[in-house]
């Protein structure tokens, strides 16, 4: 029976993180990879705002129990996204670059720039 809640779990992530590219790419934003991981980290989408990189975190919730989606960006979430970007960094040419969320709560898309710096 886990299994099945982990699956429908996984295919609400990929739907939500494909609403949320589909958004980003309506504002000139071009997905450029999807779920980079290393260990200790994950960037759901990396795209490229002009000369910019852009890092995202997609979060999603259907209900708002224990908060809404932005709430479930933890610190500790925060610097396993940077430390992913840090390592996705090391292997590309200098640029620009931010960390944007988009939260997803029900029906209800939010795209927030700039959500936090490296250092936060």
């Amino acid at each position: 029976m886990q299994a099945k809640a982990n699956d429908t779990t996984t295919a609400r992530g990929r739907e939500a993180e494909e609403r949320a590219a589909k958004h980003l790419e309506c504002y000139g934003q071009r997905v450029i990879s999807r779920n980079f991981r290393i260990r200790g980290g994950e960037i759901d989408l990396i795209c490229r705002d002009g000369k910019t990189l852009v890092f995202v975190e997609v979060r999603q919730r259907s209900r708002s129990d224990f908060g809404g989606a932005g709430a479930s960006i933890t610190t500790a979430k925060r610097r396993r996204i940077v430390l992913a970007a840090q390592h996705y960094l090391a292997g590309q040419p200098a640029c620009d670059c931010r960390f944007d969320c988009v939260l997803i709560d029900g029906d209800k898309l939010e795209w927030i720039k700039n959500a936090f710096a490296a250092d936060d």
